[in-house]
């Protein structure tokens, strides 16, 4: 990484506004108070370390979770400033942790390229800890501050000698914040992997000191992002061996592309700026899918693969299994929205599609066995997507005359299209049955479903479309699928999927999982999408008037029902939905007042991507390692 030849010290360090609001609105600066909110402090403080990596002054970051479930991260960079601060009149370092927007990222020259756009982090991350300590290594001595809920406990004091650069800064978070003050181990490893990809040559060691037996794992990538990309693809079927990779840069801007084609029906595109993930994607993003398009047209245009009267491969042809990661560095980043989900600079899409219109030109005309198993894949899916287009218009034609056949079984309700109304997908015509009886006509609709359905994950469109098990539920929610997919058109605001709690019941929850996320992702995105939770239990004593009836959603709410109970007390396991009459499945599972239901959350795209491969593709070790894994934390799992 190339060092920036630009001073650092206690000048560079402006000032822009205090610390007052943090603590009374903290969502306002990390998002939420919840485990994402607190995952986000480590974040921050991370961040500083690589932007430190970034202006080249930084190889090593060590992050450890201590047992006491405060975090220290401790990297070998310049160190923060401790020279008294010009304007402020205390040291740099005390400005930098306890005034908000205060920091070397607004143009004083500290940093060139710097992923914390808001400069909050460090002081946010005081004002929202019980406690913190931050020491610097400054090539001479070693400074000491300690801080309670943003306010120093003591001057900035010499501890020590040293020959070695650096910040350690360790903070515990304040238990009057924060709704829960565990630190989840996966949550972390993750983020980091993520920054150890994307800033080749920087290592991280993380460690969870709260293990009896504590292991360090150390985070590195030689090759960037490339390696980023075999890692996404682990459990997929590259159609190339060779990860594409190029990378361009203009004025003080710069970009690292590196992508490869799988045999998957699916794409996985990951797009970052400045290290954040922009999971809404932006300008780098539509700069990539339009300069990617034009690219393998005009290739296959040049070389007859695409004949003169067919029409242009489409954008979502040519990523049809595809997975790649772009990741830009701007000096001027300007996302939009405070979560810095989606990047606003209109420079980085030229960037970005001149970088394809050049390198990946350049690697087709280089690579021409390559060029032509790609250009196979993309004609392929074009055609897919033409046989879709016909069925998708057939199916239109269907729908609009009602096509008996496929919609006869859905029980509408009166108010289908408001936001309250719901859906149920139940699984078998004898719990649909009961669930069409046991429901609110005015805004609950019922579409029973019979066997197995397609597996979307080894298919393409066009097959779904032709799929009489998916085609009730395309039709019934009105919201088209894939390209076409509008979650305006939607005709219920709760889709809820009802099944039973055995292996079949797990495995049409898993099918349907899968098809919403390949092929209407927003329904998820947005929260529509709900699982139903059936109890597994009643429990009843007595008869007739005397008769006393209590439901179990687990063995230990069993037990404690009957032992409240007491003697002569009777239990019913529920095998099926359909072993419940009317009134009992509208009382447990249907009953707005009353019913438990999971939303079906999407936290990772990337760790849902790898699940669903696994759980669902072609290859049989990945799902056996899987299964092994996890086989520990089954309960309840008939057999």
């Amino acid at each position: 990484m190339e060092k920036i030849e630009t001073k650092y010290d206690e000048n560079q360090i402006q000032v822009l506004e205090g610390l007052e609001a943090v603590r009374k609105r903290p969502g306002m600066y990390i998002g939420s108070t919840s485990s994402a909110g607190l995952h986000h402090l480590v974040y921050e403080i991370v961040d500083n370390s690589i932007d430190e990596a970034l202006a080249g002054y930084c190889t090593e970051i060590k992050v450890d979770i201590n047992p006491d479930n405060s975090v220290t991260v401790d990297d070998n960079g310049r160190g923060i400033p401790v020279g008294i601060h010009p304007q402020e009149k205390i040291p740099t370092v005390q400005v930098v942790l306890t005034i908000l927007h205060a920091g070397g990222k607004f143009g004083g020259g500290g940093y060139k390229v710097s992923g914390g756009l808001h400069g909050v982090g460090s002081s946010v991350v005081n004002a929202l800890s019980e406690k913190l300590e931050v020491e610097v290594s400054d090539g001479s001595h070693i400074h000491y501050q300690s801080y309670e809920r943003g306010k120093p406990t003591c001057d900035l004091k010499v501890i020590g000698d040293t020959k070695r650069t650096g910040t350690k800064i360790t903070f515990k978070p304040d238990p009057e914040i924060f709704e829960t003050l565990e630190f989840d181990y996966d949550v972390l490893l993750k983020r980091l992997r993520e920054q150890a990809f994307l800033n080749k040559g920087i290592k991280i060691l993380f460690t969870d000191k709260r293990q009896e037996k504590p292991e360090t794992v150390t985070l590195y990538a030689e090759g960037g992002i490339k390696e980023f990309v075999s890692y996404i693809n682990k459990n997929k079927d590259p159609l190339h061996d060779d990860i594409i990779y190029f990378e361009a840069s203009r004025n003080d801007m710069m970009v690292e592309v590196a992508m490869q084609y799988t045999d998957a029906y699916s794409e996985a595109i990951l797009s970052f700026a400045n290290n954040i993930h922009t999971i809404d994607g932006g300008m780098h993003e539509t700069g990539f899918k339009s300069g990617l398009t034009r690219v393998i047209n005009d290739y296959a245009r040049k070389y007859n693969l695409l004949k003169e009267k067919e029409d242009n491969l489409s954008g979502e042809d040519t990523r049809e299994g595809l997975t790649a990661v772009i990741s830009v560095k701007v000096s001027e980043a300007q996302f939009e929205g405070q979560t810095k989900t989606k990047l606003g600079n209109s420079e980085a899409r030229t960037l970005v599609e001149n970088a394809l219109n050049d390198k990946f030109s350049a690697f087709l005309e280089e690579n021409p066995r390559i060029a032509k198993t790609i250009i196979e894949k993309t004609l392929t899916a074009s055609r897919a997507r033409e046989a879709a287009r016909k069925a998708r218009e057939a199916t239109r034609k269907g729908a609009q005359a009602n096509n008996a056949s496929l919609l006869g079984k859905l029980a509408k309700c009166t108010d289908e299209g408001a936001d309250y109304a719901e859906i149920y997908i139940v699984e078998g015509d004898s719990a649909g049955g009961s669930a069409k009886q046991g429901r609110n006509r005015r805004f609950q609709a019922i579409l029973p479903l019979w066997g197995k359905m397609l597996n979307v994950e080894k298919s393409r469109i066009d097959k779904v479309y032709s799929n009489e098990k998916l085609l009730p539920v395309i039709q019934a929610l009105g919201a088209g699928i894939g390209d076409d997919f509008d979650i305006t058109k939607l005709k219920y605001g709760k889709i809820v999927i009802m099944a039973d709690a055995d292996v079949d019941g797990s495995h049409i929850r898993t099918l349907l999982l899968t098809f919403f996320f390949r092929y209407m992702r927003p329904l998820i995105e947005n929260g529509n999408v709900y699982l139903a939770q059936p109890p597994l239990y009643k429990v009843f004593k007595g008869k007739n008037a005397n008769l006393v009836e209590k439901f179990a959603y687990s063995d230990d709410e069993r037990n404690a029902l009957l032992q409240e109970m007491g003697p002569g007390a009777k239990v019913q396991r529920y095998k099926g939905l359909g072993e419940m009459d009317p009134p009992e499945l509208w009382e447990t599972t249907m009953n707005p007042e009353t019913r438990t239901m999971l939303r079906v959350e999407l936290e990772d795209a990337i760790a849902a991507d790898q699940i669903f491969t696994v759980l669902m593709g072609d290859k049989v070790e990945p799902r056996r390692e899987f299964i092994e894994k996890h086989a520990k934390y089954v309960s309840n799992l008939d057999i």
